[in-house]
Formats: structure tokens, sequence, C-alpha cells
């Protein structure tokens, strides 16, 4: 059975600054226009790697539970598009167009890092 949840990473500090109460939208959300997300763990340790392996501190894996997200959610290209012999070029990634309501978030989880910044778990 294939995991039915799909996956944010998150900067921890900037996370957990936001208030609680309030709806989760990520620091680019303002210039993208959606959250982006994916489904597979493979792929967002692919991400992990690529995107925020010089970023330094601790990430978050939101783990969301996509038929509770109130806003819309599209599977779509990536965005940015990567290079057309990149194996992600012909996937769909879920992305959230709206907030996301903290009671679609159904876990947290840190990701791991090894000593050189290398991301090795999601």
């Amino acid at each position: 059975m294939s995991d039915p949840y799909i996956h944010h990473l998150v900067p921890a500090d900037y996370y957990r600054a936001l208030p609680e109460s309030a709806p989760y939208l990520p620091d680019g959300f303002d210039r993208d226009g959606f959250i982006h997300c994916t489904r597979e763990p493979e792929i967002l340790l692919q991400i992990a790697n690529a995107v925020f392996r010089d970023m330094p501190g601790e990430l978050l894996v939101l783990v969301i539970d996509p038929a509770s997200v109130t806003a819309e959610v599209r599977f779509e290209p990536p965005v940015p598009p990567p290079s057309s012999d990149s194996p992600l070029s012909q996937h769909l990634f879920p992305h959230i167009y709206g907030p996301l309501n903290r009671n679609a978030i159904v876990a947290i989880r840190t990701a791991q890092r090894a000593a050189d910044g290398m991301f090795v778990s999601v």
C-alpha cells in the first residue's frame, strides 16, 4: 500500500516562530503562490539535498493528509522546471494553493543530516 500523505520541508526556526493558531504559509508563498510538497520520501530526500543542503539549522518534514487540506491541492510539474534529462522532469508534485490548515498536518519529523550537511533521512 502506498503512503497517502504528502510532505513539505520547512526550516525548523521559521516553523516554530509561527503562531500555532494560524494556518501555515511558507516564507516563499507570496512569490510562488502555492506550498511545495512531495509525495515520495526518496524524492523529498533528493530535494532536501538539492535545495537545503547548504542551509544551516534543523529542517522539519510536515506530513500532510491531502484529504484534510482545505485549500486546493494540484499535482503539477516541478517549479522551477528541472533540465529535460532529469528524472524529475516528468514527475508531478502536489502543490497546495492556499494556507495549510494545521489539522491536516498529521506528523512533524526532523530531517536527519550527516556531518557534512548532506541529508540522509527525511
